[in-house]
């Protein structure tokens, strides 16, 4: 007998004709919202080619000041996305000790963070810390900010995943003589970090879109890039070049988030796999041993 639980009905023959015709119907309604849009751009001149040529001209220096602007954009994501994520595994691991005086003071640094809109924090780091005497610039202003905000939101993310974990798991790895930090480190993250890998790339997605508040502070990023270019065009030949501009910025923004999404899906496929694999040969931890009688213990180094 299969092992499946089924947890639903299965459609019936009318369900499923239901099903498709609304289907046909969603579909047809798609098209039809894009055909309009398209009809409209195409009435507003928005899809000369000549328009859309700007962008792959590089006398113009359009495609030069793109790329540059999202290799700013990408660096700074990638400090606050390292940062963030080291740190809130950090304040997770901090909020799930024993202690109540390491427990309660990481509490209060998670929810303070997460209840400050990150404006407000990239505006702090700008505008506050040079006046007691910290050196900062509009890259490390905003980078602080990403950090400080996204940390305090993966560390929740963290111990969900964590607190997700099968007890069980928890009980066998103290029970073959592990330290807590090696249940943690060893059995508990692995675990947590594939099941909550979705929700974890999603919240890098958002910090990397967030990475536009730079246009705040000066930092010359994608968004504010694609102004600049917009202001200049605007003062040479007029208002001929703004949707092109911001579109070619969205679609550079969507590429750069598909591509990460797809990086944690390959990623996800392989620990998946690697799993499985490991499972299939009878592998144990390294600390795990086997004992003249066929039991298990742990090396002394475990204890």
């Amino acid at each position: 007998m299969s092992a499946q639980t089924v947890l639903f009905d299965l459609p019936g023959p009318r369900a499923r004709r239901r099903q498709r015709i609304g289907t046909v119907i969603g579909v047809l309604l798609i098209l039809g919202l894009v055909g309009l849009a398209l009809w409209r751009l195409g009435a507003n001149g928005q899809l000369d080619p000549n328009r859309w040529a700007i962008l792959f001209d590089p006398a113009a220096g359009v495609p030069q000041a793109l790329w540059e602007a999202l290799l700013n954009t990408l660096a700074v994501a990638a400090v606050g996305m390292v940062a963030a994520t080291v740190l809130g595994a950090l304040l997770a691991v901090g909020r799930l000790s024993d202690h109540a005086w390491v427990r309660a003071p990481v509490t209060l640094v998670i929810e303070f963070f997460r209840a400050v809109p990150l404006l407000v924090l990239i505006l702090f780091c700008l505008l506050f810390l040079p006046t007691v005497g910290v050196s900062m610039t509009a890259f490390r202003a905003l980078a602080l900010g990403l950090t400080l905000y996204n940390m305090a939101v993966l560390a929740e993310i963290f111990r969900a995943g964590i607190l997700s974990v099968d007890r069980g798991q928890r009980e066998a790895a103290f029970a073959l003589g592990m330290r807590k930090s090696q249940v943690m480190t060893l059995v508990l993250l692995p675990q947590a970090v594939r099941r909550m890998l979705p929700v974890l790339v999603a919240q890098l997605v958002v910090l990397l879109k967030d990475s536009s508040l730079g246009f705040i502070v000066g930092y010359v990023e994608l968004l504010r890039q694609a102004r600049s270019l917009v202001e200049f065009f605007n003062f040479q030949f007029g208002n001929i070049y703004t949707f092109q501009l911001y579109t070619a910025a969205a679609l550079i923004y969507i590429i750069v988030n598909v591509l990460l999404s797809q990086l944690a899906r390959w990623v996800e496929s392989r620990t998946r796999r690697d799993t499985r694999s490991a499972a299939g040969k009878g592998e144990l931890p390294a600390e795990v041993q086997m004992d003249g009688g066929g039991g298990m213990v742990a090396e002394p180094g475990g204890r």
